[in-house]
């Protein structure tokens, strides 16, 4: 019997791409190989252990799993065009705290939703930002970064603090009562309807009315990526959706297993639900993002690592937060955008210093050892912050 080679290799080529896809995700960031806990934090769940381990087994897992959405949404953006991969980026750019946030919702953990909230806006514009300045300037004496660009997310970011910002001033200039809470409720749902509008708008606005202002930076972030990834095709667009799919189910299922032990953490350690949230969360939904804008920022990529930190911030407080708003309204609970006093002075002097450095378009290394200096003092701040929402 003769065999015809090309039919035989015809015949493999299903199996060698699945593998190949296979050893692509898993070989995305270094962070994967934190995937090996996954089976872990489900058994100490299983086995009754304390709070403690199926918080950090589930918190570590996730991080290479945020890294893996990260990557897929990226090959499937690459695939589907420009704009419709920029919806999915929109969409998906920040899962992690959109899963997260849903489950806490479920589980009536409010305030935690809330601190990871502001722990994201905080952490990208502070942290990340801070690590990008200081890891490309160090050896350099000043980077530039597409100014337009920059000028706008900052505007944006100044927007969406205003309504994050008046549902705590309405309650400070108000007496406090059950008629002004179901006010400030109604204020922050009629805002957060106006803040995802404003989004939808700034997504017209960069990929189709104004999109010749962002192209000088989205063709260095291509240059930029396209080093990272070694030049590899994308992956097929059905590898990229199942990877997707997967990746989110895997996080929901981690997620679940981390919010449902934040009351026994809280219980068994005295560390507060808003710091908890704040401060411990941000590191696992965005650690793989803060890994990627870090390494372009080294490589003199500014345009990619500024649209990573402060456009991530801004996804956060323009899209997430009042998507949370959204569900907690249609689900019954009582989600609002009302921050304490403490908490909305502390995004308005994280939006301001981040404004001041940003906007000339140029960043040194003085200028990331600032922001990571206002990060620090303010979680110091939150160690001792209690969980009541005091005015």
């Amino acid at each position: 019997m003769v065999y015809d080679q090309s039919e035989n290799e015809t015949l493999l080529q299903p199996s060698l791409r699945s593998r190949s896809t296979l050893k692509r995700v898993l070989y995305c960031s270094p962070l994967n190989i934190l995937l090996f806990l996954f089976p872990f934090g489900l058994l100490v769940d299983y086995l009754g252990w304390s709070a403690l381990w199926v918080f950090s087994f589930n918190f570590l897992v996730i991080i290479p799993l945020a890294a893996i959405l990260s990557y897929s949404t990226e090959q499937l953006s690459e695939r589907v065009g420009q704009t419709l991969g920029g919806l999915l980026n929109a969409t998906f750019g920040n899962a992690i705290e959109l899963i997260v946030s849903l489950i806490a919702i479920r589980q009536n953990q409010i305030r935690v939703v809330q601190a990871s909230m502001l722990g994201s806006i905080l952490s990208n514009l502070l942290l990340v930002l801070g690590c990008c300045f200081v890891a490309g300037g160090y050896n350099r004496e000043q980077q530039r970064f597409n100014q337009t660009v920059a000028q706008t997310m900052s505007s944006l970011l100044a927007l969406s603090m205003i309504g994050l910002l008046l549902p705590a001033a309405f309650h400070a200039s108000l007496p406090r009562t059950a008629y002004n809470e179901d006010q400030i409720l109604k204020l922050s749902r009629g805002s957060a309807l106006i803040l995802l509008l404003m989004y939808v708008f700034f997504l017209v606005f960069q990929l189709k009315t104004h999109k010749r202002l962002f192209q000088e930076a989205e063709g260095r972030e291509d240059d930029a990526l396209s080093e990272m990834s070694l030049q590899e095709k994308p992956l097929e667009v059905k590898w990229a959706l199942t990877t997707l799919l997967l990746a989110t189910l895997l996080v929901s299922i981690s997620a679940d297993k981390l919010v449902g032990s934040i009351d026994d953490i809280v219980a068994s350690t005295g560390v507060s639900k808003t710091f908890i949230g704040l401060i411990v969360i941000p590191i696992v939904g965005n650690a793989a993002e803060h890994f990627t804008a870090v390494v372009v920022a080294y490589k003199d990529k500014m345009d990619l690592a500024v649209g990573v930190a402060v456009g991530s911030s801004l996804q956060i407080s323009l899209f997430v937060t009042p998507f949370m708003v959204l569900v907690g309204w249609v689900s019954g609970t009582q989600m609002s955008l009302f921050f304490s006093t403490f908490e909305t002075a502390v995004m308005f002097v994280a939006v301001l210093i981040t404004n001041y450095l940003i906007l000339d378009g140029e960043s040194n290394w003085l200028e990331g050892a600032m922001l990571l200096s206002t990060y620090l003092i303010i979680a110091l701040a939150f160690v001792y912050y209690p969980d009541t929402l005091g005015s």
